[in-house]
């Protein structure tokens, strides 16, 4: 069955939607305002992570009793600005109930992991048909501890993460700095994940995805989706700030904007906008041969096209605030002192820092699947953390649920109806 389907939305996740659809055999018409890859957008500025072991969700048990800091630190690795406390305060009671327990954890993890599992290798193949292969590397990923004794203190998230089938590597001082000569000695302890891999160019790949899909025979509108013409149970229309687009498909994959359009499909989500920033510091005078967690400064580091990427941070604020750039200046400290080898006083021309939205649910896991009005709408936003890593994936499901099929994993935590 041959559909017109509307892709809503040109970020990384509608991006692998609209190049598998053309794959299944459908017309495709992408929707977004804004330049694919763009600054603008999470998949440009994210942290270039494929990581399937990415399954922990954000909350977990304890996490309740943090709160007041994360309300009286604004420049800690988890803030929520006061003036948007009220708003935010019935997403922020799901974030944390969803951690509660450890085996609420564990039922997320157990969901996510076939999202991201293999997405490496899923990854490659999308970016070898777009050209930009170069672009995907798979030498694995490596989280760094200052001590053993700082890893056993997450042991519990990293025995879920082995329940749903993660391996990793275990590295003394010695092995992990052979083979990562220039990070900072004070780390004695890595495990290595070899299954990851990461983006060295996130907005560029996005773009090249996107770009691949037009010349399969995609066309681009340049224009803001504002919500559906639906009658008799069937769509027949996407409604845009440039007048309407006959489809008798449509894909949410609109990030941290989806919620009005989900809304506007029949299901109301409690979707979050997590601000994530970066720093990035061009000609670096180390090279990270992998890409590193280090766990005391919550953040990722990877060696990009562009120079040295460190991305993190979470901020509860909402789509309006200005960003806070000390959070990004933060960042780049931490950066400096995972490697002696860079130099103390950079000029500012060398960093270049950045904002962005993660559009996040409470729970940790993204709006997948049929939406409440027709099943000829379907949601696909809402992966916070996983957005990169989970696209691949996601795409495909999209795909199969466009032509009728049954997915190729179960999608049945990712219904936008558990918030009902």
């Amino acid at each position: 069955m041959t559909r017109h389907v509307a892709i809503i939305g040109a970020g990384i996740v509608g991006a692998c939607s609209a190049v598998e659809a053309l794959r299944s055999g459908h017309r495709v018409t992408i929707i977004d305002p804004a330049k694919p890859g763009g600054e603008q957008a999470a998949s440009y500025g994210n942290g270039c992570w494929l990581s399937p072991m990415s399954v922990i969700p954000p909350a977990f048990p304890g996490l309740w009793k943090k709160v007041p800091k994360f309300l009286m630190d604004p420049l800690g690795p988890l803030a929520i600005r006061w003036s948007y406390l009220p708003r935010v305060a019935p997403w922020l009671v799901r974030y944390l109930r969803a951690g509660w327990t450890w085996d609420r954890v564990e039922e997320a993890a157990r969901a996510l992991r076939p999202l991201v599992v293999d997405a490496p290798a899923l990854h490659q193949r999308l970016a070898d048909e777009a050209g930009v292969g170069h672009l995907i590397e798979r030498r694995g990923l490596i989280y760094v501890y200052p001590t053993r004794a700082a890893f056993d203190a997450e042991s519990m998230a990293w025995e879920i993460r082995h329940r749903v089938g993660v391996r990793w590597m275990e590295l003394d001082a010695n092995e992990l700095h052979q083979r990562e000569p220039d990070l900072d000695r004070r780390y004695t302890f890595g495990v290595m994940v070899e299954e990851g891999g990461h983006c060295t160019d996130p907005g560029a790949y996005t773009a090249a995805l996107v770009a691949h899909a037009v010349g399969q025979g995609a066309e681009f509108r340049p224009a803001a989706a504002t919500g559906f013409d639906i009658a008799g149970g069937r769509l027949k229309a996407v409604r845009t700030d440039r007048g309407d687009i006959p489809a008798d498909a449509a894909v949410i994959a609109a990030g941290a904007h989806a919620r009005p359009l989900a809304a506007a499909a029949g299901d109301t989500v409690p979707l979050e906008t997590e601000r994530g920033y970066h720093a990035e510091l061009r000609d670096p005078e180390v090279s990270p041969r992998h890409g590193l967690m280090p766990s005391d400064g919550k953040m990722s580091v990877m060696r990009t096209a562009n120079g040295l990427r460190c991305a993190g941070q979470v901020e509860i604020a909402g789509l309006d605030a200005a960003p806070n750039w000390k959070r990004a200046e933060i960042l780049r400290d931490h950066l400096l002192g995972c490697f002696p080898g860079l130099p103390r006083n950079l000029p500012a021309e060398r960093v270049k820092v950045w904002m962005g939205h993660r559009p996040s649910m409470p729970d940790g896991k993204p709006c997948l699947g049929p939406s409440r009005a027709t099943s000829d709408i379907i949601h696909a936003f809402g992966h916070g953390h996983t957005g990169l890593v989970a696209a691949a994936r996601t795409g495909r499901i999209v795909a199969e649920l466009l032509a009728g099929r049954s997915p190729e994993i179960s999608i049945a935590p990712f219904d936008a109806r558990r918030f009902a």
